[in-house]
């Protein structure tokens, strides 16, 4: 069986270090790289881009709210031309540092706010996947599963890969838990490969209350911003591989060739 490993990097901002990215990238599949508008700058697009290519690490932009401030997890109301301009111009200014490296961004995973909002609200989801399916029918749409944006993609039978997040515990719903809450993250490494081999083996969310909610599990999300990342990272890729799971970058899986 197949599964990814994908980890937000790039993000450098007031609010996080990206000291741990180059070492983030020897373990991970694919990288979702801030393109500068809720974290990152040109100088770790490219540091992201060139490591990723020495790797053999997929890139994908991880598109925000223009919204430095708050780390790209406040919550905005835009019109839909505003949205869809917010996708193109991170894509495109990602996409313009991979080309410098002979590179292509070949997946793309909203961000923060944005991507908390479109997971509840099916028209927000709708405009995301049109926006993307018309940039490039060959990118892979990387989203939450079991959400709206899921829904939405496939829909239009884009090449939808759907995630689980590591390091983050489930409302019965099937939403994740608040960051508000004390009990949203999974700090501890051990707990974390143990929830994910769990979900991945029965492709089915494990919620806090003890509830399995089926899904399609194709790629596992590692928080590049928790203090945790690097040892959650190490500890659940080699459970995975011990576990007889083929690692795999997004782009490289047999579903989308």
């Amino acid at each position: 069986m197949e599964i990814n490993i994908n980890c937000d990097l790039g993000e450098k901002s007031k609010l996080h270090s990206n000291k741990n990215d180059p070492a983030l990238l020897k373990i991970v599949n694919s990288a979702n790289v801030a393109c500068g508008y809720h974290a990152g700058d040109e100088e770790s697009m490219n540091q992201v881009v060139m490591i990723s290519k020495k790797n053999k690490v997929s890139i994908g932009a991880h598109p925000s709210f223009k919204d430095l401030e708050n780390f790209g997890r406040k919550r905005m109301h835009l019109e839909p031309s505003e949205i869809k301009k917010l996708i193109i111009d991170q894509y495109e200014i990602l996409q313009t540092i991979a080309d410098n490296h002979g590179e292509a961004v070949t997946h793309i995973k909203p961000h923060g706010a944005l991507n908390n909002m479109a997971c509840e609200d099916i028209d927000l989801a709708n405009i995301l996947a049109t926006t993307i399916n018309d940039i490039n029918k060959d990118l892979v749409y990387l989203v939450p599963t079991g959400s709206k944006m899921e829904i939405a993609a496939r829909n239009l039978d884009m090449k939808v890969a759907c995630e689980i997040f590591a390091d983050r515990n489930y409302e019965d719903n099937g939403n994740l838990v608040s960051r508000i809450k004390k009990n949203a993250l999974i700090t501890d490494p051990e707990s974390a490969k143990k929830h994910v081999l769990n979900m991945v083996q029965n492709q089915a969310l494990n919620c806090l209350s003890g509830k399995k909610i089926p899904c399609r599990i194709d790629s596992v999300c590692i928080h590049g911003d928790n203090q945790s990342s690097l040892a959650t990272a190490k500890s659940i890729r080699d459970n995975l591989k011990l576990n007889g799971l083929k690692l795999i970058q997004l782009n490289k899986m047999k579903k989308f060739n």
